[in-house]
């Protein structure tokens, strides 16, 4: 069994100097932990695999295609390969667990 503490994983984060820790990785799937600071800046390009966003902490608004919607703590958002998304007007630093379904870069391996 793997299992996961959230204090545990948000420390590693801080620790290292990427804004994203990836902490589960099987062929059907990956998780990670993304934070971005108030104000800050989300510099990600589309993937090549389904993800979900899980808002654990923070407030922003999240563009995904041309649309706008506003997420905090409990919000989860569906975003499917290969279409244009970032989080953007980040009000407060953000928390975010990200699934892909399979894992990140599955589909670029493929090609």
């Amino acid at each position: 069994m793997d299992a996961f503490e959230l204090s545990a994983i948000v420390a590693q984060q801080a620790e290292g100097d990427s804004p994203y820790l990836e902490f589960l990785r099987v062929p059907s799937m990956s998780m990670g932990l993304y934070v971005l600071p108030a104000g800050g800046e989300d510099k990600q390009q589309p993937h090549t695999e389904d993800e979900v966003y899980y808002i654990v902490k923070g407030k922003a608004t999240i563009r995904v295609a041309d649309e706008d919607r506003s997420v905090q703590a409990g919000s989860i958002v569906y975003v499917a390969a290969h279409v244009e998304h970032r989080f953007h007007t980040i009000m407060e630093d953000l928390q975010i667990l990200v699934f892909f379904a399979p894992h990140e870069y599955a589909n670029v391996e493929r090609q």
